[in-house]
C-alpha cells in the first residue's frame, strides 16, 4: 500500500519528472485537511461496534430470512461471522479514509471477497446491502460538525462514501 505523498512520488519517478505544481497542490491540500480527515477516522472508529450493529439490526429487519432457520445468518456462529465480515469491511474503509487511498480496501479486503462469497453461498446483495446501512450510520457519525475541526467536508464525506460504495460494488 501507498500513501497519497508515496504514490504521487513514486509515479513521478518512473516517468523521470519532477512533481508538478498540481501534483504538489493536492498534497498540500490533503495536509491541510488532515486534521479533518482523522476526525472522521476517529469516529467512525470509535462508533465501529454501533455502526455495525445498528446496520446488521436494520439489514435483518428489512430480510428476516437471513436469521430464520436456514438462513445465511441462522446460529449464532453464521451471526458472527457476519458481524465480523462486516467490521472488517469498515476496518479497511477506515484505513482507506486514512490514507486518502483505496488500494488496501481493495487489495487487502475486497479482493475475491464476492468469490469467497460465493462459494460459501452468502448473498451478496444482503452483504452490499449490510454495507450501504453502514455507511448512512458512517456518514451521519463522520458528517455531525459537533467537536471537529471546523470547515468543508463535503469532498471528504463524498470520498468516504465513495469507499462505500465500492465495498458495496465488490460484493453484489
Amino acid at each position: 500500500m501507498l500513501d497519497a505523498f508515496a504514490k504521487v512520488v513514486s509515479q513521478a519517478d518512473a516517468r523521470g519528472e519532477y512533481l508538478s505544481g498540481s501534483q504538489l497542490d493536492a498534497l498540500t491540500a490533503m495536509v491541510a485537511d488532515g486534521n479533518k480527515r482523522m476526525d472522521t477516522v476517529n469516529r467512525i472508529t470509535s462508533n465501529s461496534s454501533k455502526i455495525v450493529a445498528d446496520a446488521a439490526r436494520a439489514l435483518f429487519a428489512e430480510q428476516p430470512q437471513l436469521i430464520a432457520p436456514g438462513g445465511n445468518a441462522y446460529t449464532s456462529r453464521r451471526m458472527a461471522a457476519c458481524l465480523r465480515d462486516m467490521e472488517i469491511i469498515l476496518r479497511y474503509i477506515t484505513y482507506a479514509i486514512f490514507s486518502g487511498d483505496a488500494s488496501v480496501l481493495e487489495d487487502r479486503c475486497l479482493n475475491g471477497l464476492r468469490e469467497t462469497y460465493l462459494a460459501l453461498g452468502t448473498p451478496g446483495a444482503s452483504v452490499a446491502t449490510g454495507v450501504q446501512k453502514m455507511k448512512d450510520a458512517a456518514l451521519a457519525i463522520a458528517g455531525d460538525t459537533n467537536g471537529i475541526t471546523r470547515g468543508d467536508c463535503s469532498a471528504l464525506m463524498s470520498e468516504v462514501a465513495s469507499y462505500f460504495d465500492r465495498a458495496a460494488s465488490a460484493v453484489a
